[in-house]
Order: structure tokens, then C-alpha cells, then sequence
């Protein structure tokens, strides 16, 4: 029997347990050799396991009577003299972009501080300078891999190109488990940070918030189309929204976009901009915008504009803790072709989240409203259990080949949990 003895174990009644995923053994892993004794102990119990970076997952694939292969004790950050970044699976968001600050550097991703590479970068990776330098997994040049049959392998675009082909976009948790990912920095930005706040003081009778329906719909045909270097989002609740984004063009230009946008809307909107501020210094102030961890949300991609008939619809259910987050695409995002990378996603305009309370039935009733106009596509790291068909929502025509590659690299399904390949 292999003993774990000597490794790092959570388990029910251990100090640290109950902040960690409610599984049978939590094994928290400093070194590869540690990850592949751990995958060996699996297969000889015949326990299910499942790798663990972060921790943000909208569904919990962590197995009750199984293993989580916790790989926050490798979170090693460095970066080489060819500007190559080398990161550790266990990296949460805020490590590496204070780490890559120290070297003038940093990668398009995400804005949590506490979210983790590994699982941002093998979804894809949307965030606030995608539409500049496209998504997470687009910078991403190699990565370190411990596949089901425990070897361990460096692939990139000429060393197993087909399982770094996979990765980058449909890789977490599926063909082995990353324990190390190797990216393609840029020269950290300065920006302007854009942040707006408008309140809308009344309501139709017949329920619509018909000023946060003209901010929708100038959005929707302004923000996927502005120039690569500005990226503006839009979050929308009961009588209120929030512009924000940030812009790597001049600040004369950018000033001129926003009020062009605000002209297009047709309301008073009062727009904070703040100016030089380094990109890794942005990120934590926007980091508190997104759901809350005990909301529950469902999304879907978008390839053209809603009609005013179901903004307005959507808008009609707005109360409480509702809320529509949209997210522009466009830009570089999509001048990568659909089937380079496994993230299939690449001719949408933008993405839509609803986003409740747990249990409000609101948020499907809103996912249907809007579903009739979208593209049926959905974000890998924004897995939904309701899907009637995952594999075409999340890979669309990169799913043939996909689930060729799995039987290929997992043929027991070593790494299996729902909609897994």
C-alpha cells in the first residue's frame, strides 16, 4: 500500500479542514513528485480525484469520498531573461501579477485576487485586456503535465502539440493534471481606469427601467466594436449600473469614447476616469464587481445584439441582488480561428451572466428570455449543470477532436466529473 504519510493531508477532524473542499482526503502538493505519488495511491485504492488550483469553480467537482489534489503549494513565479513567465498551478491571480509587476510585465487574465491560473488559463481566460492581447490561454507557450498514466511531459507547439492544443482552452481537469504553465508576458501597461455609477429614479408602470434599457442596447453595439485597447464592461440591477474597464489608448482619445457611448445611450452618465495607473494596480480595485460566492449564475455567449423586446424583458425581473454582467469580446479575442485552440469561442460579440440569490428561479427564467438570441455557446469556466448539451455549448466544433484526444490521453477516465469529455 502507498503510504501518504509524509505528505500534506487534510483530512475530516486535521487543523485546516473545514476551510478546505468537503472530500474524504485533501492532499496538498509541494512538488510533482508528490502529485504523482498521490495519483498512484488514487489508482491503487480506486478513489476519485480530482486537481484542485484555485477554488472558484461555479460547480463543486470535488468528490465527498474522494481525493483533492491541492496544488497550492506549488506557486512558484519567475520569469526569464526572454520575458517567459514560469508559474506554479497552485498561483493565485494577485501572486502573479504583483510578481510579474516586479519585472514591468504582466499576461491578460482575470481580476480576483484569489482566483487561480491554472484553472483561468486552461478555460480560456477573459479579462480586462483580452480585447488587446486576447485570452489567458492565447499567451500560454507551454505547460508541465502529469497524465493519467502518471508520466510526466512538457508539451508545447512541437513536444505533444495535440495535448497543448487541448489545454488551452479545454484542459482543466481532463487529460492530466498542469502542474506548471509557461507564458508569454507583455510589458505591463499603464491604463486609464474607467469606473461609472448611474442610478435611475423611477419606473414605468408597466415595469421597464427604460434608461438602463437605452444603456443596454448603446452597450451592446458600442463596446465589442471599440478599439482593441479599451475594454468596458457593464453589470445592470434594479435601478442602477456600473460602466467599468480600463484603456491603454490616450487619454483624450479614450475621454472622446466614453462620450460617444454616453451620446448613444441618450442619459446623464457620469464617468470617473483615473489616469497612469499600472495595470496590476487596477485589477484589485475591480476585484469586488463580480458575483458574490454564494450567488448562483448562468451565462451564454452572444454573436449579435439583444432585441429592445428582450432587454426589456430581462429588465422587467430586476430586484434585489438581480443582475445582468456583461463582458465585451471582439478585439483580439477573436482574430485567433475557431479551431487553433481548443476555446472555440472566438466570432462572439459578448458574453451575458444572470446572476441571483441560490434557489431563485429568476435566474433560469432569465437565461430562457435571452437564450432565443444567443449563440447557444457558453464559457468553458462558466460550467453549467442545466445544459442540455454541454460538449456543443462549451467546444462547439472543437468537440470531435476533443474527445478524440481524451480517449487518447485518458482512455480510463482517470479524470472524470460531470460534462467531462
Amino acid at each position: 500500500m502507498i503510504d501518504l504519510t509524509a505528505l500534506d493531508i487534510l483530512s475530516p477532524g486535521s487543523p485546516g479542514y473545514e476551510a478546505s473542499p468537503k472530500s474524504r482526503l485533501v492532499v496538498r502538493c509541494h512538488s510533482v513528485s508528490n502529485v504523482v505519488q498521490v495519483m498512484a495511491y488514487a489508482a491503487e485504492t480506486g478513489q476519485r480525484m480530482v486537481p484542485r488550483g484555485g477554488g472558484h469553480c461555479f460547480v463543486d467537482r470535488c468528490p465527498v469520498d474522494g481525493i483533492v489534489v491541492d496544488l497550492s503549494g506549488m506557486d512558484r513565479i519567475a520569469v526569464d531573461e526572454n520575458d517567459v513567465a514560469t508559474i506554479g498551478a497552485g498561483a493565485r491571480l494577485g501572486a502573479v501579477y504583483a510578481a510579474l509587476h516586479g519585472c514591468g510585465r504582466t499576461i491578460p487574465a482575470g481580476c480576483g485576487d484569489t482566483v487561480g491560473i491554472a484553472g483561468l488559463t486552461l478555460g480560456g481566460g477573459i479579462g480586462l485586456l483580452g480585447r488587446q492581447y486576447g485570452l489567458t490561454c492565447d499567451r500560454l507557450v507551454g505547460a508541465q503535465v502529469v497524465l493519467a498514466d502518471r508520466s510526466v511531459v512538457e508539451c508545447d507547439e512541437h513536444r505533444d502539440s495535440d495535448l497543448f492544443w487541448a489545454l488551452r482552452g479545454a484542459g482543466g481537469g481532463q487529460f492530466g493534471i498542469v502542474t506548471e504553465l509557461r507564458f508569454a508576458t507583455v510589458p505591463e501597461p499603464s491604463v486609464c481606469r474607467i469606473d461609472g455609477r448611474w442610478s435611475e429614479p423611477g419606473k414605468l408602470i408597466e415595469g421597464r427601467w427604460t434608461e438602463s434599457s437605452k444603456l443596454i442596447e448603446a452597450w451592446q453595439d458600442w463596446a465589442p466594436d471599440a478599439p482593441d485597447g479599451m475594454t468596458v464592461n457593464l453589470h445592470v440591477q434594479a435601478g442602477h449600473a456600473r460602466l467599468f474597464g480600463v484603456s491603454t489608448l490616450p487619454p483624450a482619445q479614450t475621454r472622446e469614447l466614453l462620450r460617444e457611448f454616453t451620446a448613444r445611450a441618450g442619459v446623464l452618465y457620469a464617468i470617473d476616469i483615473r489616469l497612469d495607473v499600472p495595470y496590476s494596480m487596477v485589477k484589485p480595485t475591480f476585484s469586488a464587481i463580480g458575483p458574490a460566492a454564494t450567488s448562483r449564475g448562468r451565462s451564454e455567449f452572444f454573436a449579435r445584439a439583444m432585441s429592445e423586446c428582450t432587454v426589456g424583458e430581462l429588465l422587467k425581473g430586476l430586484t434585489g441582488n438581480r443582475r445582468l454582467a456583461f463582458t465585451a469580446m471582439g478585439g483580439a479575442y477573436n482574430r485567433v480561428a475557431e479551431a487553433a485552440t481548443a476555446f472555440a469561442h472566438r466570432g462572439e460579440r459578448f458574453l451575458l451572466e444572470q446572476v441571483g440569490d441560490p434557489g431563485d428561479p429568476w435566474v433560469d427564467e432569465a437565461w430562457h428570455q435571452a437564450h432565443e438570441e444567443g449563440s447557444g455557446r457558453v464559457y468553458p469556466n462558466f460550467p453549467d449543470l442545466a445544459l442540455e448539451d454541454p460538449a456543443q455549448a462549451y467546444h462547439a466544433g472543437n468537440f470531435p477532436r476533443l474527445a478524440a484526444l481524451k480517449k487518447s490521453y485518458d482512455p480510463h477516465r482517470v479524470f472524470d466529473f460531470p460534462q467531462a469529455l
